[in-house]
């Protein structure tokens, strides 16, 4: 199986490319932590496609980009991800006469494509982005998985189109001028994680389960997959074993790597889950699962419990390991590693955008650094709460029938509409109200609602739909960016569609059938957990809780005020306020005043980086 990479090309109907070279390897070279294995460039008249390698499967085949040659020219491609059925797709392939040069899925998505055309993506399990060009009809093809685990984006020009796996290769080509205006600050300031914004003015996300075709008659976008309603006829048991029989074939498939294998484990119950199902997969292989932790120094001294966490992961985590027989790591972080100002810069690097998630972001990166010491693939529980319905705004009915996207309802305004620090004429300017509100009607709008279906019912498939749709895409995004930073390649077994089509579709009252969050994983994996974990309560993602690394941030923000009273971050954030926080004592901020703080230096790397045009009005 595949190669977890970074892909990148240019389509120019008005020039032959062979002249562009240098640019389009530029290009790729952007994203050679995506690939530190190997790079290939490919050009032949308008078309031109870079690609980066982190060999996963078929260490020695599979090099890319691939081309093969038909009776009316080459077809060539680049391939990110993994197709988790690409054995029996091989099969088939090779009766309808294929012959194969190598083992890799990405020759599999090649001839798949030459036997099915576009219409491979809808054979295709598994998270992956690619492009196609077709010598043939001279056309691009663009296709990204259902759920856009991994990352595509394009940017259109006067006679073709930029695309790459992250929008750094898109702006290395000088026809991208690097630009934010209102509506992308709208996006980067709320969370939305609207399917098409890239936030970058005039570049657009390929959205998930979409093909974009590009040819002379200009850019034709199609949907091969998206969330429908279904029947739901099985039992409560049937519909328990349905599920847990979906999670091992997917963890099973997503097992399959020529390289050093573990999963990322919290103690919570989704990675918990995920662990105990690879590790009976790999008992009968006589194999141990590895598994890795994050931890932050002093954390069991400081730890305080709040609504987001109840109880600190590293005990959990522990009980698991020794109850799967795992080999267990914690990788733990202290404040000084968090607050390193190049390990933000690595992040921003890395998202490409200055969200001013701080340590949240930083933590994973750092995690998935220390990770890759040992293991090139992990196994990772995201998107459960998405799935399964484990947050507690899919509970509480006064979160639950909001009017809005309900994680914004249940977090601190300044949280969701993150402008503490911005000038206050900009903030007015954004009016992010009216945008989330608006944005909101957008979103709910595609769901499908039956005549039988109780309010609760209804509500509870929008808010699933939400998360599927919106809120998931946000966490993928997170996931997929800061591992590859440290090219370690996240797999997700939960995001398998055939396991997601399914659980869409299972009525409120069997989702919730034991009164409690994410019922039918419980059920489906309760006996292959130890009881303390089956019964934990859900716990968010861990923050550093010390207040050294808050007076760290402090510090390098009074730098900032102190050396760089003339930088053009003052132009969108409010100096006084800034000053204010940065002299106030350490125990008096707020969670939200500090992700103002780490947004305010997010925002200084950027503009420093990127150099971008920024319109505020």
């Amino acid at each position: 199986m595949g190669v977890m990479c970074g892909i990148t090309g240019w389509v120019s109907f008005d020039r032959n490319l062979a002249r562009e070279r240098d640019t389009v390897e530029a290009m790729t070279a952007t994203m050679a932590e995506r690939g530190p294995d190997a790079g290939g460039v490919w050009i032949e008249g308008p078309a031109a496609l870079g690609h980066r390698r982190l060999a996963v499967i078929d260490i020695g085949g599979g090099g890319q980009p691939m081309t093969t040659e038909t009776p009316n020219g080459t077809v060539a491609l680049v391939y990110s991800g993994e197709v988790y059925n690409f054995t029996e797709l091989r099969s088939e392939l090779v009766a309808r006469g294929h012959r194969f040069r190598s083992r890799s899925d990405t020759e599999v998505v090649l001839r798949g494509y030459l036997e099915w055309g576009e219409a491979v993506a809808e054979r295709l399990s598994g998270m992956y982005a690619f492009a196609l060009w077709d010598v043939r009809d001279q056309r691009l093809v663009l296709i990204r998985d259902r759920l856009g685990i991994k990352p595509l984006y394009l940017w259109p020009t006067a006679d073709g189109v930029l695309f790459g796996s992250e929008p750094k290769a898109i702006l290395a080509n000088s026809l991208a001028r690097p630009a934010l205006g209102l509506d992308g600050m709208r996006e980067l300031f709320t969370m939305i994680a609207d399917p098409r914004s890239a936030v970058w003015d005039e570049m657009e996300q390929v959205a998930p389960g979409t093909v974009v075709t590009v040819s002379r008659e200009g850019i034709r976008r199609h949907r091969y997959w998206e969330l429908t309603r279904a029947e739901h006829t099985d039992d409560l048991q049937a519909t328990i074993g349905t599920v847990r029989g979906l999670l091992q074939d997917s963890v099973a498939r997503q097992l399959v790597a020529d390289v050093p294998l573990c999963t990322l484990l919290s103690g919570g119950l989704d990675s918990s889950a995920i662990t105990a199902l690879a590790a009976a997969r790999l008992r009968e292989e006589s194999e141990s699962v590895r598994t890795f932790t994050v931890d932050f120094a002093y954390q069991e001294r400081t730890f305080v419990a709040d609504e987001w966490r109840a109880t600190l992961d590293s005990p959990f985590a522990r009980q698991v390991a020794d109850h799967v027989g795992a080999r267990h790591s914690s990788v733990v972080l202290g404040p000084a590693a968090l607050a390193d100002p190049e390990v933000r810069a690595a992040v921003v690097a890395a998202r490409d955008l200055p969200y001013g998630f701080g340590d949240s972001d930083a933590s994973l990166y750092l995690l998935s650094r220390a990770v890759r010491e040992h293991s090139t693939v992990a196994l990772s529980g995201e998107s459960a709460d998405e799935i399964f319905a484990g947050y507690r705004w899919f509970h509480e009915p006064a979160l639950r029938d909001a009017a809005t996207f309900p994680w914004m309802a249940a977090m601190p305004k300044e949280m969701t509409r993150r402008t503490g620090l911005l000038r206050p004429e900009l903030v007015r300017e954004l009016d992010l109200d009216t945008y989330v509100q608006d944005k909101y009607r957008e979103a709910v709008g595609p769901v499908e609602s039956a005549a039988g279906d109780s309010e609760l019912e209804a509500r509870a498939r929008q808010l699933s739909y939400l998360h599927l749709t919106r809120f998931l895409r946000a966490m993928l995004d997170r996931k997929d960016r800061l591992s590859m930073a440290a090219s370690l390649e996240v797999r997700v077994p939960l995001c398998d569609h055939r396991l997601i089509e399914y659980v869409y579709n299972v009525p409120w009252t069997m989702r919730a059938y034991d009164g409690r969050e994410k019922s039918l994983l419980r059920g489906a994996t309760a006996e292959l957990l130890p009881r303390s974990v089956v019964e934990r309560k859900k716990s968010h993602y861990p923050l550093a809780s010390d207040s050294v690394y808050l007076i760290a941030l402090q510090k390098q923000t009074a730098q900032v005020l102190g050396d760089r009273r003339g930088h053009r971050v003052f132009e969108l954030v409010d100096a006084d306020a800034v000053s204010e926080l940065a002299r106030r004592p350490a125990d008096g901020i707020d969670l939200p005043e500090r992700i103002g703080l780490e947004q305010f230096l997010d925002l200084v790397m950027w503009l420093d980086r990127y150099d971008p045009v920024v319109t505020t009005a």
